[in-house]
């Protein structure tokens, strides 16, 4: 009797693991394949690699009072979902020469926008930080001297942008970079001047810094010092 005890216990034992593990199992839900009912491709936002391996294509829901769209890529017959929150705007992609990384431009609001950054990966591409490229360039230029510069932090239109020239590796700015190396980032964001006249003015105005894909750290190059040293001086009230 003792010894049949013990198998009923043993197997009430197994049963609630097996329970527990089909419960661990199914918590993690599966990635989706296809964007969901209601999302049509709009055609005129797709963007194609340069190697045609790759295409970027929007999807938009008008099904609903809040228009949102997804953005999917399709690569060597994978499909993958670039980031699962919404957005509220298209966007526009750059792909590096190399294809590895994508860059996502896209706004979010009335003269705003940030940055996201795509890996490529054997399951297709994923997020290559947690927090959006933009933020993370606007957390660097605060731990720089020219933050303390600055009289008063930008609070509205503010904006992580691409300074020109990934495609041919800034050659522009008289850079000699590694190719398929690093991302040039612009900042800019105003804030409330206090006067007779209360108005909005540029506190930020294109500060750039340099985004190391290999390493993942931000730095700001010599050769951007002069450019970002009048991109922190006050914008004169009324100045264009």
């Amino acid at each position: 009797m003792k010894g049949r005890t013990s198998c009923i216990r043993t197997s009430w034992i197994g049963l609630l693991v097996a329970l527990s593990i089909g419960v661990c199992s199914g918590a993690a839900a599966a990635p989706p394949t296809a964007p969901p009912a209601g999302y049509k491709i709009e055609e005129k936002y797709t963007k194609t690699s340069p190697d045609g391996a790759t295409t970027i294509e929007q999807y938009l829901n008008q099904e609903t009072d809040e228009w949102k769209w997804q953005f999917w890529a399709r690569r060597q017959g994978t499909f993958t979902l670039l980031d699962p929150q919404q957005a509220e705007y298209p966007a526009d992609f750059l792909f590096t020469n190399d294809v590895k990384w994508i860059v996502r431009l896209q706004k979010t609001g009335s003269g705003e926008s940030t940055l996201y950054l795509y890996r490529l990966t054997p399951n297709g591409y994923v997020s290559a930080s947690r927090k959006p490229l933009g933020d993370l360039a606007w957390d660097y230029l605060k731990t720089r001297p020219d933050w303390r510069r600055i009289k008063k932090a930008p609070e509205y239109h503010m904006s992580a942008n691409l300074v020109r020239g990934l495609e041919e590796n800034y050659r522009w700015l008289g850079a000699d970079w590694p190719a398929n190396r690093y991302i040039l980032i612009s900042l800019s964001g105003d804030a409330d001047v206090k006067g007779r006249k209360p108005m909005q003015t540029g506190v930020v105005r294109g500060w750039s810094c340099r985004y190391d894909l290999q390493t993942s750290k931000f730095d700001a190059p010599a050769l951007l010092s002069d450019h970002n040293a009048k991109a922190v001086v006050p914008k004169s009230p009324g100045a264009d």
